[in-house]
């Protein structure tokens, strides 16, 4: 009997040992450096490509004249938190796009006069990006900031509207006219009627259609001017350096120390699987982590809605709008429009959508082009899968990784995160701009 206890207390120290043996190696597995080997010289290459200090200048924009002048990106930003350029004056380009929430609106689609299409994108750094839209329908800063203007579901207002708001308003019109020239005399409501707008209702297009060539050519200089003050703001909305570039610069000066003190091992492990086994880089690539291209990446339908034919449809738009590259209303006389004249098509587009930054994805979703995805984790899993698309072609391969890696990915994308690198006077709306908007752009919606 006594041998019999004895036996049993060896076994139960014995399991006991074991026990903790186990959860000490697992301790060390996950809080181990998971691969203490250094970067390559053709890794920090990669590394340097993505640090937001390899983005270049913002170029010029030569369709645009005043696009780098500060009197008309003031006068943008003016425009940009101004209800009144909204048929019903309760609706500016911030109500969608807010400073706080890194020029998003937390909805799943834009909520303005109704539920726009697709959801609201960022568009800190667009600037620097040949296509705009979710499908790319316009390829310049000032003709997209027009487009929400007339649209039903957004601002709801007309051209005429806006062209005389600019010329009754003594603070617009003093900048417009001292950027652009003087504007003529519209108080002849038979002559320049306020529902005259080339979309919409057909009482707004039978005003329009009755107005002379030369007088709608006049509203749409001023209207198109409205649109290039408001670009001028925009190109000033830039992201700031993260931990991400922080760490990359430790990589480039060799500094082992502070690499550590950056990025924990999660994190670290994250990065290597972003520019290697899980292929990230193919699409989200250089400072700003975007290729600036299209892509069906097999993302599911809106409930209830047919599958969006994305950039297939958005090239059809591109080249038909009155305002593109080609058009008169392009300040370059050259009009070298290279990334129009040559702009892909064919059935590889279909469902396509425009690759979004990955910089600054908190504070941001929902994700994808109609906010199906609230959360990153839900985004990785997706592309994990690669299922197949609903039109089109799916271009993605099932990644394969274990939840550990999808975890590890999940928190490297975190190290993005960084405020605006913009003055924060250009992220308020000006003092001058009544208080119902400070108060609907500074709250949570």
């Amino acid at each position: 009997m006594s041998l019999a206890r004895g036996l049993n207390r060896r076994s139960r120290r014995a399991s006991l040992i074991g026990l903790v043996a186990v959860v000490v190696w697992a301790a060390w597995w996950f809080s181990r450096a998971d691969d203490p080997s250094p970067w390559t010289e053709t890794e920090i290459e990669i590394l340097r490509s993505l640090w937001i200090s390899s983005l270049p200048p913002l170029a010029p924009d030569p369709s645009n004249t005043v696009a780098d002048d500060p009197r008309a990106a003031k006068l943008g930003q003016q425009l940009f938190f101004d209800q009144r350029l909204s048929g019903n004056g309760l609706i500016a380009c911030a109500t969608c796009h807010q400073p706080q929430r890194r020029f998003t609106d937390g909805r799943v689609k834009g909520q303005a006069i109704g539920t726009s299409k697709r959801n609201t994108p960022s568009i800190v750094g667009t600037a620097y990006s040949p296509w705009l839209y979710w499908d790319g329908r316009r390829d310049s800063l000032w003709s997209q900031a027009l487009s929400p203007l007339e649209d039903p579901n957004e601002h709801n207002g007309t051209r005429m509207q806006y062209v005389r708001l600019i010329a009754t308003d003594p603070g617009y019109r003093t900048a417009y006219e001292g950027l652009f020239g003087s504007i003529p005399d519209l108080s002849n409501r038979s002559r320049f009627p306020s529902v005259a707008t080339p979309v919409g209702d057909s009482r707004s297009n039978t005003a329009w259609l009755a107005m002379t060539a030369e007088d709608r050519e006049l509203v749409n200089k001023i209207f198109v001017n409205i649109g290039k003050s408001i670009a001028a703001y925009e190109r000033l909305l830039m992201p700031g350096p993260s931990r991400f570039d922080a760490y990359v610069k430790a990589v480039l000066d060799r500094n082992v120390k502070a690499q550590q003190e950056m990025f924990n091992n999660d994190e670290l492990m994250g990065l290597r699987l972003f520019i290697g086994k899980a292929n990230c880089t193919q699409c989200h690539n250089g400072p700003l982590f975007t290729n600036y291209e299209f892509h069906n990446t097999g993302i599911i339908s809106f409930p209830g809605e047919v599958p969006d034919k994305g950039r297939v449809a958005g090239v059809r738009s591109v080249r038909s709008n009155p305002f593109n590259c080609l058009s008169a209303y392009n300040d370059d006389s050259a009009k070298d429009c290279a990334e129009l004249r040559f702009a892909r098509n064919g059935p590889e587009l279909i469902g396509a959508m425009r690759t979004p930054s990955l910089r600054n994805l908190e504070g941001t979703s929902p994700y994808m082009h109609k906010g199906q995805m609230a959360t990153t984790a839900e985004i990785l899993d997706h592309y994990n899968r690669a299922p197949l698309a609903m039109i089109g072609h799916n271009e993605t391969k099932p990644l394969k990784l274990s939840r550990r890696e999808l975890k590890q990915l999940e928190t490297f994308l975190k190290s993005l995160a960084a405020p605006l690198v913009t003055p924060t006077k250009w992220l308020e709306p000006p003092a001058n701009i009544n208080a119902r908007l400070v108060t609907l752009v500074g709250s949570a919606r």
